[in-house]
């Protein structure tokens, strides 16, 4: 008899059926094996059958994620050998791999001048490079990706048929005879025989410039010059949002930042992600990259293109995502100078498709434990395996900020690449797009999609006319704050009741306010909102969030008369009428919504410390405050907890008399972590976990672990997703309804 092996995971695109091949040899075993929806499948005869399966497990390519093997009793094979067949097709439950940066062996090659890939920017192998990017379908095969127009040449021919090399069924495989074409493009239509090298005079000249990098556009300039990253401001409109830099080795990191053995492992890793890191005090690149902030985004080429045209500038480069504010990143050749044509001079491009589009990860490390702030390429789409199987298919779409996507089938949770806003056509548009992507790889058709409370989210409406139009699909909304609870809940399979403490910018609200400092008593099923900060009025709604002296106003109408709040420094930063007519408001309540968030008082605390000017970026006002506060140790406030309310009244009073900025920046801090060590010792015997934008914040979440750590408090945060609104998808497929 023979044995039928199912092996499900990340196992396509990774190297697993030669290595499957190679292995079987080992054992002298016969049989074949091959990719389907399912996986992989190996048919198999001989001796030892489960001594081979046992070192599957163990020897596993490193970029393979084993879920589950399941192996049966088949009729004889009719073979003499061991082969891989052509893959078959069946129902999908393969998981996508992401794309993963190259490789030191392919390094290795392009630098040698003996190799036939010498210098050439797309080499790549079994163990590195693009996946998700270019795959329109799954099985995982060259047809089914972008590199299907792209006819091999004999040697890479043999490399691609041979089981026991590198580059066996590497499916982006080619080299300089069956090159993927590079191009030194300009608005103008100007060319260039030589691309790398007139793209980095371009730089070398203070010119900002665009890339087509993995899973989009890269626009860049030099980050030593100050001119140039100056004028990457001015005309993507970015005025003071901290950029990331790109480096071509981790020396070069270290020359001007403090690395630890934490973020140097991650930068190292194959994923490649941008890492929050310590500028040194004597940081020597443009100051305006990270201006008044004591981090800065920086990480490694991850692409052999990458690689050349640092070695062509010599220089660490600004590398963003190439983009208008609020939408997508550009992916597509023809829409990069009909967007960014003011922009950028020119732009190095290549003729290998973009199928599925996929933003630079972003994380930090805190207190030895790496935190995901984005998450993308590297390491979404995100599979997660989970013990119990799902009886319907789940399709969960969201948030509105920071959006991703997730489906669940079988044991099986997807989570998408980092989206972004959905603000505007074109974010909607590839919100649409990701659906499509997903419904068309995985042959997937929702049971049950799960959508957000808050009626105004384009993901909730997009989920209410979805299931208008398929009256057989059930309809399911789960509360922000509860989903972002559930979140991280699924992370860690966890099926108990937890404390919950849920800090961002907004959520709505089971009693139609804005929530955001909520702490929930919660299971997979219901929660119970225990306690909320004070509530916080928003005059002007939507326009106090970008002008948050307009929150600050707003607080200190409820705590101080008008006479005593125009005696104050904030007054002078409206007119006479201006602050008349906010007062009127705050008294009759006119376009000033209610919040609890965490979020905006965060806001409010950043104009006391004397910055009156708009927000104009997601986190400023944490981050500012953070840089304040790490330069002085201080007592906490003055606070109250009583009938469900966090009061900070005496908080806000005690501040307004405060002058040292730091200090007012410092004991917010340590106020904040003795709220939540104070609640949680209420609830001696659950374990808490820490969810929402707010806990991005290092020093805050740095604060509250170190004081759980010291009570033995079993506590939970997010590593592997993020804890801010992107994670909400993951939640409400976690929702045990």
């Amino acid at each position: 008899m023979a044995t039928k092996i199912i092996i499900r995971g990340i196992v396509q695109g990774v190297g697993f059926r030669p290595f499957i091949y190679k292995l079987a040899h080992r054992y002298n075993l016969v049989g074949y094996v091959f990719n389907d929806g399912l996986g992989v499948q190996v048919d198999v005869c001989g001796k030892n059958i489960d001594s081979f399966i046992e070192d599957i497990k163990i020897f596993a390519p490193p970029l393979s994620r084993i879920d589950d093997i399941v192996s049966s009793t088949i009729k004889p094979l009719n073979v003499d050998d061991f082969n891989i067949i052509k893959s078959q097709n069946s129902d999908i439950s393969t998981m996508l791999s992401a794309d993963m940066g190259v490789c030191d062996e392919c390094i290795s090659e392009m630098y040698d001048k003996t190799n036939r890939r010498y210098l050439y920017p797309f080499i790549n192998c079994t163990n590195c490079g693009v996946r998700y990017s270019i795959i329109k379908n799954l099985p995982y095969d060259r047809e089914q990706t972008s590199m299907s127009k792209f006819e091999m040449c004999e040697e890479c021919r043999a490399e691609y048929e041979d089981a026991t090399n590198r580059r066996y069924h590497t499916e982006p495989i080619s080299c300089p005879k069956c090159a993927i074409q590079l191009n030194y493009v300009t608005k103008d239509g100007i060319k260039d025989i030589k691309p790398i090298k007139q793209f980095a005079k371009d730089i070398k000249a203070g010119y900002v410039v665009a890339l087509k990098g993995l899973g989009g556009f890269h626009i860049l300039c030099d980050a030593t010059s100050q001119n140039a990253v100056q004028e990457l401001r001015v005309k993507k409109n970015r005025p003071k949002k901290p950029l990331a830099v790109m480096f071509r080795d981790i020396e070069d990191i270290k020359k001007v930042c403090d690395l630890t053995k934490e973020d140097e492992k991650l930068l190292l890793s194959l994923h490649k992600p941008i890492v929050l890191v310590k500028k040194k005090d004597d940081f020597s690149l443009a100051s305006s990259i990270a201006d008044g902030i004591e981090k800065i985004g920086v990480f490694l080429a991850y692409t052999p293109l990458h690689l050349l045209v640092l070695d062509e500038v010599k220089v660490p480069l600004i590398a963003t995502s190439a983009n208008l504010s609020g939408e997508p990143i550009i992916t597509k050749d023809d829409e990069l100078f009909g967007k960014l044509s003011s922009v950028i001079k020119s732009a190095l491009v290549h003729n290998r498709d973009i199928i599925n589009g996929c933003d630079d990860s972003v994380m930090q490390v805190v207190e030895k434990k790496p935190i995901m702030l984005r998450m993308a390429r590297g390491y979404a789409p995100l599979s997660l395996y989970m013990k119990d199987t799902f009886s319907k298919k789940i399709l969960a779409v969201g948030a509105n900020q920071k959006s991703t996507i997730g489906i669940a089938f079988g044991n099986h949770v997807v989570i998408s690449p980092y989206i972004g806003d959905l603000d505007s056509i074109d974010s909607v548009e590839y919100f649409q797009k990701m659906l499509d992507t997903f419904k068309r790889v995985y042959n997937f058709t929702p049971d049950v999609v799960v959508c957000d409370k808050h009626p105004n989210y384009e993901s909730t409406k997009w989920a209410k006319e979805y299931t208008l139009k398929h009256q057989d699909t059930e309809l399911i909304e789960v509360q922000h704050h509860f989903a972002h609870t559930l979140s991280c809940m699924a992370e860690y399979t966890l099926d108990e009741e937890v404390l919950a403490f849920c800090f961002d910018g907004t959520g709505y609200g089971d009693d139609g306010l804005l929530w955001g400092g909520e702490v929930l008593l919660a299971n997979r099923s219901s929660y119970k909102r225990v306690y909320h900060l004070q509530n916080i009025s928003l005059l002007g709604g939507e326009k106090a969030i970008k002008e948050p002296k307009r929150v600050l106003l707003g607080l200190l109408f409820e705590f101080f008369s008008f006479e005593k709040v125009s005696d104050m420094d904030i007054a002078d930063s409206f007119s006479k009428a201006e602050l008349k007519t906010l007062h009127m408001m705050y008294k009759n309540n006119i376009n000033s919504p209610k919040t609890s968030s965490m979020g905006r008082l965060f806001d409010a605390v950043y104009v006391l410390c004397g910055f009156y000017k708009s927000i104009s970026y997601d986190g400023e006002a944490g981050l500012v405050l953070e840089n304040l506060a790490i330069q002085v140790d201080a007592k906490p406030y003055s606070y109250t907890i009583k009938d469900g309310v966090i009061s900070y009244k005496e908080m806000i009073v005690e501040m307004v008399y405060e002058k040292d900025k730091t200090q007012i920046a410092s004991r917010f801090f340590k106020t904040l972590t003795y709220i939540i060590i104070d609640i949680t010792k209420l609830y001696p015997k659950k374990p808490v976990v820490l969810v929402g934008g707010v806990f991005q914040n290092a020093l805050l979440l740095s604060m509250v672990i170190v004081e759980f750590k010291k009570l033995n408090i079993r506590y939970y945060i997010q590593q592997k997703t993020p804890l801010n609104d992107s994670g909400i998808s993951l939640g409400q497929i976690y929702y045990k309804g």
